[in-house]
């Protein structure tokens, strides 16, 4: 587990494809808890039809899966650098398993968070006194060689404006929120640290 502070998406991205490139297979997993300033990222299957209006906020292809998403200060971003051959399981139960230690640490916050196999990523149904379904944490993978690398970002108290500039996920009208809105903490470091038992429990480590 280690805690990177505020890295540039493009950084980041060098650093976890070359470790991934580099890893064998007595290579310790590694788990990076970080944020982004604002940027945009493009999955690989990412079509420039949900770019709206980027503006003066940079638009990044990344090679994970996925549509286009945001990250900025206030989300809290995790990225998992593990050998799923190792570990014995795949990708959708790895989905899974992150997506549920999410509902996990929302569920201590009094927020009902759930997924959706259809659409990855956990929801909430009338945020903020808004009826119908919010996005609250998004997910991307990629997988190498057996490895994974990318992760998740959950929203925690950041400026949620640039998302109208999207249709994020490729979704268009998805609407989305945050914990601080909805009665949780507003320090990502508070939810950082209480994400990681969750984390570590769902993905099987002592």
């Amino acid at each position: 587990m280690r805690d990177l502070g505020c890295v540039d998406y493009t950084e980041s991205f060098t650093r976890m494809r070359a470790f991934t490139a580099t890893r064998d297979a007595q290579t310790p997993d590694e788990i990076w808890l970080l944020e982004h300033p604002p940027v945009f990222t493009q999955g690989q299957a990412g079509r420039a039809e949900h770019l709206l209006a980027p503006g003066d906020i940079p638009v990044v292809q990344s090679d994970r899966g996925g549509q286009v998403t945001y990250h900025g200060p206030g989300q809290l971003v995790v990225y998992f650098l593990l050998d799923l051959t190792r570990l014995g399981y795949g990708v959708r139960s790895l989905v899974t398993r992150i997506e549920q230690a999410m509902i996990d640490v929302l569920a201590g916050y009094g927020i009902h968070g759930y997924a959706d196999r259809d659409a990855p990523g956990v929801y909430v149904d009338d945020a903020g006194g808004h009826p119908g379904r919010a996005k609250i944490g998004s997910l991307g993978l990629r997988v190498r060689r057996g490895c994974t690398y990318h992760g998740l970002s959950l929203n925690v108290a950041m400026d949620l404006a640039p998302f109208s500039r999207i249709n994020p996920c490729g979704q268009s009208g998805l609407r989305m929120t945050q914990i601080a809105d909805l009665g949780g903490p507003s320090a990502v470091a508070t939810v950082a640290h209480d994400l990681i038992p969750h984390l570590l429990h769902r993905l099987g480590y002592a």
